[in-house]
């Protein structure tokens, strides 16, 4: 890893960065064989905006690289270069899809030079206000780091939308949580029901599903006969975050609501209230 950086002090989003290097990570070692080399670097440039600077990661390897018809189809889910299948590598190509996805809502924007053979290159350009190291302690003052742990703390989360899904998994499981996923309000709370209480510690429930709605959802497991279930905490997930949004999530018996697409910053302190 090489590492220039004219600015040391910056706000990132250190959730999503993380999870977008290490699928680009580990995307490069599942195409680079035995004795093959990965190379990863960090720089900072000067950015648009006075303030912000543009923090740029790069991972190369020297693996048997993509077609050019390929790497403009890369970043869309499940997409995977048929030669792999050929090569004996399995997955599913998620990875990519979810790398675009987070580079995107941290405002940047990720390239890939490929060929075959020859290897891949992939770069990503975050945009980041610097900041300075007295706003920096500051800031560790504020939020100490004995902050209650979310590690152990096993999630229902009731998503239908697969790339979301795997999105939320991720960044939940980077903060130690466990998760189990229903595709829609019935199968929710057909997983609850069946599991043992204490089993989940709150459900992450999306509003917007087919089959059965999470406000409906909410409304079935709030009259359970078992009140342990009855009353476990449910955060709702919607697209807008409009106060009549969360004023609907409320009056179908939710204790909280969030705006989608997910902000672990926002997510976190919220879901650490009710644990």
């Amino acid at each position: 890893m090489t590492a220039q950086l004219p600015y040391p002090y910056i706000y990132a989003d250190i959730p999503h960065l993380t999870e977008v290097c290490t699928n680009l990570v580990s995307n490069a070692v599942k195409y680079t064989g035995a004795g093959g080399t990965i190379r990863c670097g960090i720089t900072q440039k000067p950015g648009e905006k006075e303030g912000w600077c543009d923090t740029v990661v790069t991972v190369a390897d020297n693996g048997i690289g993509m077609s050019q018809e390929f790497q403009k189809h890369i970043f869309e889910p499940f997409e995977r270069e048929r030669t792999s299948t050929v090569s004996k590598v399995e997955g599913s190509g998620i990875g990519m899809g979810i790398v675009k996805k987070l580079v995107g809502l941290m405002g940047g924007a990720v390239e890939v030079e490929s060929k075959i053979g020859v290897g891949s290159t992939f770069t990503v350009t975050i945009p980041c206000r610097i900041a300075s190291e007295d706003e920096i302690q500051a800031k560790r003052e504020i939020n100490p780091s004995d902050q209650k742990c979310l590690c152990g703390t096993r999630i229902l989360l009731t998503e239908d939308n697969d790339l979301n899904a795997e999105i939320a998994t991720e960044l939940l499981q980077e903060e130690g949580c466990t998760v189990d996923r229903a595709k829609d309000g019935v199968e929710c709370v057909d997983m609850l029901e069946k599991a043992a209480n204490g089993t989940y510690q709150l459900i992450l429930m999306d509003v917007q599903m087919p089959v059965m709605n999470g406000y409906d959802a909410t409304k079935k497991i709030r009259r359970m006969d078992d009140p342990q279930k009855a009353n476990i905490p449910i955060v709702a997930m919607t697209a807008n975050a409009f106060s009549e949004d969360k004023q609907v999530a409320l009056d179908a018996g939710m204790n909280d609501h969030i705006a989608k697409p997910i902000n672990m910053s926002v997510l976190v302190p919220t879901l650490r209230k009710y644990l």
